[in-house]
């Protein structure tokens, strides 16, 4: 069970982007600083996400070695620097931290990254992953249609913009539950 208590001890563990990569090896942090570069926030993102007035701690399970975790956690940290005073990013390895993995569980696998959205007390609000619609959708019309690209192909820039928009609206639909909550708005007085 997600439970604040094993929330916040999760969150103290995990690491910031910069602390997390810097347990990766020489060529997966190479791989990570590349898919960083190209990922962008527009400036009605960054706008969007200035504006949040909720604090979130968001513990993202993930693995170094991920493609998957290669093409969107670097996105989770320009989301995050975007408004660092409120929302609050930590990296935890799946497999240092398999009593998390083992309990955000997506059909049935270990899959990252995965991002458990806690509101200021360390309570449960949210769970995303593995990947986005925009990734699924990608990956589905190249893996289902008439042909599979080559492992390491390159990500189409529309593709890395479309994933980031819907990371982007799962931070922006959880600043909304926040803001919108009954417990919150009354500690808040608003």
């Amino acid at each position: 069970m997600l439970t604040n208590e094993l929330i916040r001890s999760k969150f103290d563990a995990g690491l910031d982007y910069a602390a997390y990569l810097a347990t990766a090896k020489p060529h997966e942090r190479d791989n990570w600083h590349n898919f960083h570069a190209r990922a962008r926030l527009t400036h009605e993102q960054q706008r969007l996400i200035g504006g949040f007035v909720r604090a979130m701690n968001v513990v993202v399970v993930s693995g170094a070695w991920c493609g998957d975790c290669v093409q969107q956690c670097p996105m989770l940290d320009h989301i995050a620097r975007a408004r660092p005073d409120l929302v609050r990013v930590r990296f935890v390895d799946r497999d240092l931290h398999a009593d998390l993995s083992d309990l955000v569980r997506i059909c049935s696998g270990q899959r990252v990254p995965v991002a458990v959205f806690a509101n200021e007390d360390f309570d449960f609000v949210s769970l995303f992953g593995d990947r986005t619609l925009s990734r699924y959708r990608a990956l589905a019309a190249r893996q289902l249609g008439p042909s599979c690209p080559l492992p390491g192909a390159p990500v189409p820039d529309d593709e890395i913009a479309a994933t980031l928009a819907d990371w982007v609206n799962e931070f922006e639909r959880v600043h909304l539950l926040l803001r919108l909550s009954g417990k919150l708005r009354q500690r808040h007085a608003d």
